[in-house]
């Protein structure tokens, strides 16, 4: 049985007084889950995920990492069991692809300690992993958007995690690059690292959540499997959009979200909706 790695209480979160961000969300995410947060621009995704990786601290509520307060836990111990990467993030100087991700074994020495060849070595899995070996080398400033992005789970995934959480992690790539962050978020949680994504794409967790929470309204509206909590009447009620729900087959046997224009064909027949 799966046991649970984050669980978090009735939290609730304000930047300012008259800004409420997040209000009594409670969730739980067990391990090994591909574990999908949905909503709006600025509904509070990404506030969250901080909140769970100890990064904010709830006004209310309590956030608890293998049933410890992670209020009482040392950043470099938070580190060791979850690998965070946020959702933009720049290097401000021409590091090597494979000298940003061994940045990643910092939670593991000491002050003044260099990393060892053993810390290269998990460096060096960690670009195989993602599939960027071949460009270790390169200098990180001339990269692309989408080797960046893998760069930078590389580097969460040298920190040995037993969580990685990603903060919209295919925003502004293209399609061919947002389905190589899915299949390493695929592989990843087959090697039993669980994962915490905050997404744009309904489309997305259908293709590879194992649960998925829907935030509207400050707190989680809707959660529970895929099939059951992306819906039309949801979708439209969070993003004010109409879409449709429905299943292809011809050998890919899977659901779609798609987006309805107010002006698109409708004539168009789904199968099997």
């Amino acid at each position: 049985m799966m046991k649970t790695v984050i669980q978090a209480e009735k939290i609730y979160f304000k930047y300012s007084k008259s800004y409420c961000v997040l209000d009594d969300v409670s969730l739980s995410i067990r391990s090994g889950q591909i574990y999908f947060l949905l909503g709006a621009n600025g509904i509070g995704k990404s506030t969250l995920l901080k909140c769970l990786c100890g990064i904010l601290k709830p006004q209310q509520g309590t956030i608890f990492l293998d049933d410890t307060d992670i209020s009482t836990l040392k950043p470099g111990t938070i580190a060791k069991k979850i690998g965070y990467v946020p959702q933009s993030q720049v290097s401000q100087f021409p590091f090597s692809i494979r000298e940003i991700v061994v940045m990643g074994r910092a939670p593991h020495l000491g002050l003044f300690e260099s990393p060892t060849q053993d810390d290269y070595q998990i460096a060096d899995n960690a670009l195989v992993t993602v599939g960027i070996s071949h460009i270790a080398g390169k200098p990180c400033d001339s990269i692309s958007g989408g080797e960046w992005q893998l760069c930078l789970i590389a580097r969460a995934l040298a920190q040995q995690p037993e969580i990685l959480v990603l903060d919209e992690p295919t925003s502004h790539l293209d399609l061919g690059n947002q389905m190589k962050i899915l299949e390493v978020i695929q592989k990843v949680s087959q090697n039993g690292t669980t994962v915490v994504m905050a997404s744009h794409f309904p489309d997305h967790a259908l293709l590879i959540a194992h649960h998925v929470a829907i935030i509207n309204n400050n707190t989680i509206a809707y959660e529970g499997h895929p099939d059951d909590v992306i819906t039309e009447s949801i979708i439209k009620e969070v993003y004010s959009v109409n879409v449709k729900i429905c299943s292809i087959t011809n050998g890919v046997e899977r659901k779609i979200c798609v987006p309805i224009h107010n002006h698109s064909n409708t004539d168009i027949t789904w199968i099997n909706k």
